[in-house]
């Protein structure tokens, strides 16, 4: 009863927002996308949308049918890429998901000689899922999770592929310079400048104010590190970054790298991927090539 068909039906109308939109999608008219709803609804006995104006809303069916056409539809377009490159001999494209904000500039200098070393497969980013990243492996909507925080479940593998330390990045000359490593207590008064991320997600918080139970003065976020670090080094707050990162950019804008406790907050960066992908040759050359990596500010890999 229920076909591909109409799960890219009810996608397609979620997305575009009305049926005569998701029938130009789809290169459909709209009276035969209306006849194939109609005729899956008296299979099924229960109506998927519900007719509100011009609008249209899913019912409990058609919610539960949308959930599945977003886990479904993607692992059944990854399946025919995969048989098209094999039968025409290509590689086909490696798409990486991106869990970690300032692990973008990382990758990039992974990305780059990857590509030259793999002349032959593409790369694509993406840094939004609608499951989240765990989600987009199982899905197939990605092939590799670039994560600080691995979430270890079945059928997954993740690996460690780079230390770095998370510190505080203060104004050149704030007076946090002169100390040896900041305590929680001395963000009490400060401006935390953080990526648009939920607290329970953020070192910062996590490992180092929390436990202390002390709350910034005020917590402000931005979704670049360049506004970042700019806004840092005009006085308006501080940031918690990893050093690699940090200290580039002290050697563009006046800015100082303070230590996160007296013994730091030790991080890693992981690579995830499906455990039943783990013949794919440009997968493992990736990761192999991330844990040979040395950043040029001096961070060391595992």
């Amino acid at each position: 009863m229920l076909e591909r068909t109409h799960l890219r039906v009810i996608q397609a109308v979620e997305q575009q927002g009305s049926l005569t939109a998701a029938a130009q999608v789809l290169c459909v008219t709209q009276s035969a996308l209306s006849h194939t709803m109609r005729k899956l609804e008296d299979n099924i006995g229960t109506a998927v949308w519900l007719r509100e104006g011009r609008s249209l809303r899913l019912t409990q069916a058609g919610r539960f049918l949308l959930n599945i056409a977003n886990r479904v539809l993607p692992v059944l377009e990854h399946a025919e890429g995969k048989l098209k490159q094999i039968a025409c001999g290509e590689r086909g494209t490696l798409r990486i998901g991106m869990e970690c904000h300032p692990c973008y500039q990382w990758l990039l200098k992974v990305v780059s000689p990857f590509l030259d070393a793999w002349p032959d497969v593409d790369v694509d980013v993406k840094q939004k899922f609608q499951f989240g990243g765990v989600g987009a492996l199982l899905d197939y909507e990605i092939d590799l999770l670039v994560t600080p925080d691995p979430f270890y479940k079945s059928g997954l593998n993740f690996q460690p592929v780079f230390d770095y330390e998370q510190v505080l990045v203060v104004p050149q000359h704030h007076p946090l310079t002169a100390v040896e490593y900041a305590r929680a207590e001395d963000l009490r008064d400060q401006v935390l400048l953080t990526y648009p991320v939920p607290t329970d997600r953020l070192d910062i918080y996590t490992q180092f104010l929390n436990p202390a139970m002390v709350v910034p003065k005020q917590h402000k976020t931005s979704e670049t590190t360049d506004i970042m670090l700019q806004m840092v080094a005009c006085g308006r707050g501080v940031a918690a970054l990893p050093r690699w990162l940090a200290e580039e950019y002290c050697t563009r804008l006046p800015l100082a790298v303070v230590r996160l406790g007296e013994y730091g907050i030790a991080k890693q960066i992981y690579l995830g991927t499906r455990e039943n992908d783990g013949d794919i040759e440009y997968l493992q050359a990736f990761t192999e090539l991330a844990r040979a990596y040395q950043y040029p500010t001096g961070a060391t890999n595992p």
